[in-house]
């Protein structure tokens, strides 16, 4: 059986390296209309999709959030991981994508989820494309300090908004292996 969206399923990778090239304004505009087309429980599209290459204003983010895990750091290793000025969450990525939504839980409980089927939209439309990418919750570290409120500010996120999850997206300078699948992770009945 011969599937192209089954193919870049199986074909697409976590990718960790970028080349310095930045993402054309047609492939911002397809991953674009990959985000807005995703599912969301009764249609609610509780979203907002922030498209940031200003690398100045992810460097802020990476900065807020190293300095909230090296505050917290519980072991000599992880203060020095992110202490180190070449380190970043977003792995130096030319486009990254924010995607934020509601806060309160309620009325929209499934925000979140719907957060999660959006960016594999972004992550399945970037492997279409050409493109790497790799899906980030760890930026999260980074609005949960004093700094939140005015990154969400910057990133645009609508009032009542936060960080939900986001995505390094460009071209990749390197590649890996498909992980091992573990055991015991199905059942059919």
């Amino acid at each position: 059986m011969s599937n192209s969206v089954m193919q870049a399923i199986l074909d697409r990778r976590s990718i960790r390296a970028y080349v310095q090239e930045a993402v054309t304004e047609e492939q911002k505009q397809a991953l674009l209309q990959a985000a807005l087309a995703s599912p969301s429980a009764i249609n609610s599209q509780p979203w907002h999709f922030s498209f940031v290459e200003d690398q100045a204003l992810l460097q802020e983010v990476n900065a807020a959030l190293c300095e909230r895990l090296v505050a917290n750091a519980k072991d000599e290793e992880t203060r020095a991981r992110f202490s180190d000025p070449n380190y970043s969450v977003f792995y130096h990525a030319p486009l990254v994508v924010f995607i934020s939504g509601p806060a309160s839980p309620e009325p929209l409980k499934f925000a979140t989820i719907d957060a999660g089927i959006a960016v594999e939209n972004l992550a399945l439309a970037a492997q279409g494309l050409g493109l790497g990418s790799v899906i980030l919750g760890m930026p999260r570290e980074a609005f949960l300090g004093d700094k939140g409120p005015a990154l969400e500010k910057k990133l645009h996120f609508p009032e009542g908004y936060e960080f939900k999850i986001a995505i390094s997206i460009g071209k990749a300078a390197a590649t890996k292996d498909a992980h091992p699948i573990g055991e015991n992770k199905y059942s059919f009945l």
